[in-house]
């Protein structure tokens, strides 16, 4: 079985935030073919859209090293987030856990339900900042910029 390296975004604003992130990568842990290499730093951040006067987020990344294709990775992600009380409701409402596939080799893949590298990555310092702590280095395949490069150009990186 081939390995692939794949980098997450984890985040949480409701209930214990920091226990939830460590809930779902004990989770990841635990998941057959998959291993957490790296964690960042936990970086508390503004909402980013979605309602006003939602709680503040606790953000980090992950590299991880998976045997499992990226649909299965993201139904693995999609099932932990379920189990730690996630529920699907209004759009980029609050959530007790976020988990989102950033980067996943060099791989790009925009389908219904799964958009690898993440569509928004290189807007959102909350999640640049992180990945960039653990992979400076790491490409984004398509904007052909390293996580560190696009941290640095936040605010005036545009895909037009």
């Amino acid at each position: 079985m081939s390995k692939h390296v794949a980098y997450i975004a984890l985040g949480a604003n409701l209930g214990q935030r920091e226990k939830n992130i460590a809930a779902a990568l004990n989770a990841l842990q635990h998941t057959k073919g998959v291993s957490v290499d790296t964690v960042s730093s936990l970086f508390e951040t503004d909402p980013v859209g979605g309602p006003p006067d939602q709680p503040a987020f606790i953000n980090a990344a992950a590299k991880l090293t998976t045997e499992l294709a990226p649909h299965r990775l993201l139904a693995v992600l999609l099932q932990i987030e379920q189990s730690l009380g996630r529920r699907r409701g209004e759009r980029w409402g609050p959530r007790e856990i976020d988990l989102d596939i950033l980067l996943y080799d060099d791989l790009v893949i925009s389908e219904d339900g799964l958009s690898i590298p993440h569509p928004l990555m290189h807007e959102r310092r909350f999640v640049m900042e992180p990945l960039a702590e653990i992979a400076p280095a790491a490409m984004h395949p398509t904007l052909a910029l390293s996580a560190k490069e696009i941290l640095d150009s936040i605010g005036s990186l545009s895909l037009d």
